[in-house]
């Protein structure tokens, strides 16, 4: 069910996409170009391919309330810069006017904006109020419920405003070397080839930092973000099911030790042990069938039920119906976990002899299947990890997934015989004497019973999941929070203009509160080519070639660089292009001193070779380029300056507002408002993956109820063997408790072992962070592993000790 309701969501998901393409990417096909406009040739070639052509800019800025300079009145905004051809597809939401040429046209000469509600209400305007962009004055017309093209425009530090590109000619905010981007949305004819098109654009302009999306895949982050997402739900319902197996394993032996005198019977009578093995996996298969077709069911309609509930709740759009592929997914998996599970119990029935049946010695037997059915089942397990890897669409994380607890359930079976050995040992021992009660729970722990192992492997493997999740939770926020440099800048200040740069430092320098200013001149470029070749087909998918990257230029060698290959160039260096360039990215990438690395700024190719690999600590928050060339390379390139304050927290409020008064096209990104945001990001994902883990512990939980129920026969000829011998019911109960108890802690502790293995892959090669282990989840699924196991046990164990020894004893002969 939980694999059929994932699947479904996603199909609905991926249809909804694919609806809506053309809307999401707000056009049939875009070409977008890194802090410059299309040039003639650019604009002429889309221009004879398409029907229609709409120019957006996008660019962060801040706004003010005109007028006014009082605290909390200015803010981060993501602007959207737009003509009157936009939206090519879709609708814009819009309250206050009935149109988007209505709120952007001109109100006593002053030019409308729209701005999300987010915005109204932090500043705490109204509509009619005057607000300012760099230098221009805006008057806000209407607050934007919804943009067309909104979930495709990936994150941004603030809340969205739109105006018109034509209004900001005066605002000194598109000055060259001002960083934003522009994309060019294209309206195609309806016999396009978008494949041909997209092959002639690359052909033409990739070398000039032009990147092509299309309808076909108009938004790929959130696709891929989308797939993961389900694929690491799916992979939890996998984890789920090798719960639910173990249950229902222990539920066939069960099952199976109730048949003893008919399995007896059919032998004595002649059947075989073909025979034994075919009646009873036919019963088991009937039994799977229904409850996989209970499970499909309800995995496709619960999506649809509650469709008119959760479908506004989804950040992109959602098409909910009935999807034959992720309800197949969930059969082939509900099936063959089922068979899997359910061989071995019934291949080791077939070997037991009618004598030993009818002995009662059916548990006491060590015998292991015949080896055809080991290897089928080695086989049906293989061809399981093999499908579910390509199903899942991100093999590496499913075959790390499955591999991880195939390694727990190997695990947790060794520390299960190691328990019942301990127990075995320590019940003879001298700290069991003189306690009746704990001899007798050590002994039931670490006798010939299979419930031992059957409850430390399915909670265990649940708790596994839990603390696995709660230990990368922790040290992922450790990360974000914690681990922070002790010494953070408090905001970064981009797009100052050489002419600015002085009087950008002295003002800043000029407020109480701040110790420290950093600038750097900034440029931002795409690596197209490495030696002549295209970047991608040389390194592959690195997220260096993902976009643009910042660049810098330097003539000395910058303090605190640390040089791990290759010497700097002299400071009056003026040959060819030379390239500092991040060490450890470059030994991604594969690179070598001597290779040449060609860049597209603004444009333009710069091609320069690696002088040298330098240390670079991103995580420091501070100016940090990926690349650094020669002053004499980029010198005379325009370009903006980068900027880190640091200050008291005090300070940062009045240093916001005294920057962005004397100097509006400067934008301010605060650090900790990034962080938070962020932090609210990752807070739904760690919440929903909380939610899955849940789901694997319930099961796990029923699986140990079913163990319980299995093991009540047995519990009622121990308690009334007990009762005939003397011993009360209170110390029946105690035994009953203890001996759930030890396995529940036995579990829990496990657990938290393989959650802190988890946990430290996760972090260390996943997010190469060091791993830090959290105590306080780990002891409380120890407790709770207990606790559920104690109360499982005991609720089975009333019968056992309300039945009448006699009735029992007898009814056993």
């Amino acid at each position: 069910m939980a694999i059929a309701v994932v699947g479904s969501v996603r199909s609905a998901i991926q249809a909804g996409l694919n609806r809506e393409a053309a809307s999401l990417l707000g056009g049939d096909a875009s070409l977008e170009f890194t802090y410059r406009f299309a040039d003639e040739i650019e604009r002429a070639w889309m221009a004879e391919n398409a029907t229609a052509v709409s120019e957006v800019v996008d660019f962060r800025s801040m706004v003010s309330v005109a007028g006014n300079g009082s605290e909390g009145e200015r803010a981060l905004v993501q602007v959207k810069a737009i003509d009157d051809l936009y939206p090519l597809y879709g609708m814009v939401g819009l309250t206050g006017v009935g149109s988007l040429a209505e709120a952007l046209a001109r109100r006593d000469g002053v030019p409308g904006m729209i701005a999300h509600r987010v915005l109204v209400e932090r500043l705490q305007i109204s509509l009619g109020e005057t607000l300012s962009l760099g230098t221009q004055n805006f008057v806000l017309t209407a607050v934007l419920d919804s943009e067309p093209d909104g979930v495709g425009s990936g994150f941004s530090f603030g809340p969205r405003v739109i105006v018109a590109s034509r209004d900001l000619a005066d605002s000194g905010l598109l000055l060259e070397g001002s960083l934003f981007e522009t994309e060019y949305r294209l309206k195609l004819p309806q016999e396009a080839d978008l494949a041909a098109l997209e092959d002639e654009a690359n052909e033409r302009f990739l070398d000039t930092g032009m990147r092509w999306r299309d309808s076909r895949n108009g938004t790929p982050q959130i696709s891929q973000f989308v797939d993961r997402l389900s694929a690491f739900f799916i992979l939890l319902g996998l984890a789920g099911l090798a719960v639910g197996g173990v249950g229902v394993s222990a539920a066939v032996r069960s099952y199976l030790d109730g048949k003893t005198e008919t399995i007896a019977t059919l032998k004595t009578l002649g059947a075989g042990g073909s025979t034994v093995f075919g009646i009873y996996l036919a019963q088991v298969g009937l039994l799977s069938s229904i409850g996989i077709l209970i499970g499909v069911i309800l995995g496709a309609s619960l999506p649809v039920m509650f469709s008119p509930l959760i479908a506004d709740r989804f950040p992109v759009p959602v098409d909910f119906g009935f999807y034959w592929r992720p309800l197949a997914e969930a059969t082939f998996y509900g099936l063959m976990s089922a068979l899997i599970f359910t061989l071995w119990p019934l291949a080791r029935s077939r070997e037991l002899r009618a004598a030993s049946l009818y002995r009662d010695l059916a548990g006491h037997e060590k015998r292991l299947p015949q080896r055809r059915y080991i290897i089928l089942i080695l086989v049906l397990v293989c061809f399981l990890i093999a499908t579910a890897t390509l199903l899942s669409g991100t093999p590496t994380i499913a075959l790390s997934i499955i591999g991880g607890m195939c390694m727990i359930l190997a695990i947790l079976f060794c520390m299960a015989m190691l328990a019942r050995a301990a127990a075995r040992s320590l019940s003879r021992q001298s700290v069991a004497r003189g306690r009746p009660s704990l001899r007798l729970a050590l002994g039931a722990v670490g006798g010939p019973s299979a419930e031992t192992a059957q409850v430390i492997m399915s909670l265990g493997l649940s708790l596994s999941v839990l603390a696995a999740v709660g230990q990368i939770d922790w040290n992922l926020r450790n990360i974000i929070t914690a681990d922070l440099p002790q010494r953070a800048p408090s905001y970064f200040f981009v797009d100052i203009q050489d002419r600015q740069l002085e009087e950008f430092t002295t003002l800043a320098s000029g407020e109480t509160g701040v110790s420290d200013i950093q600038t750097a001149p900034m440029l931002r470029g795409i690596i197209t080519r490495i030696n002549g070749l295209p970047a991608q087909e040389v390194v592959g998918d690195h997220w260096a070639l993902r976009g643009d990257r910042g660049i810098t230029y330097a003539s000395s060698q910058p303090a605190g660089a640390t040089l791990t290959a290759g010497t700097w160039w002299p400071d009056d260096y003026s040959g060819p292009p030379l390239l500092s360039f991040a060490a450890e990215e470059g030994e991604e990438l594969g690179l070598q001193l001597g290779d040449e690395i060609t860049m597209n700024i603004l444009g333009r190719d710069l091609t320069a070779e690696i002088a040298n690999f330098r240390e670079v600590e991103f995580e420091d928050m501070g100016i940090n380029f990926l690349m650094v060339v020669n002053a004499d390379a980029l010198a005379g390139a325009p370009h903006t300056h980068i900027a880190t304050v640091y200050s008291s927290e005090a300070a940062e409020a009045p240093l916001l507002r005294k920057i962005s008064g004397q100097l509006p096209n400067v934008t301010g990104v605060g650090v900790r408002e990034a962080i938070d945001q962020f932090s609210n990001s990752l807070a739904g994902l760690t919440e929903a993956t909380r939610w899955a883990a849940a789901a694997t512990l319930l099961t796990g939980i029923v699986v140990l109820i079913g163990a319980a129920a299995a093991g009540e026969r047995r519990r009622l000829f121990e308690a009334a063997v007990l009762k005939a011998i003397g011993v009360t019911r209170r110390r029946i109960l105690a035994s009953f408790a203890l001996r759930s108890a030890i396995i529940g802690l036995t579990a829990g502790l496990i657990a938290v072992g393989a959650g802190a293995l988890g946990g430290w892959s996760v972090t260390t090669f996943v997010m190469d962070y060091p791993y830090t282990f959290e105590p306080v989840s780990a002891t409380l699924i120890v407790v709770g592993g207990a606790s559920i196991s104690v109360i499982a046990g005991l609720a089975f164990a009333y019968r056992s000790l309300s039945m009448s020894p006699a009735f029992v004893l007898r009814s056993r002969e």
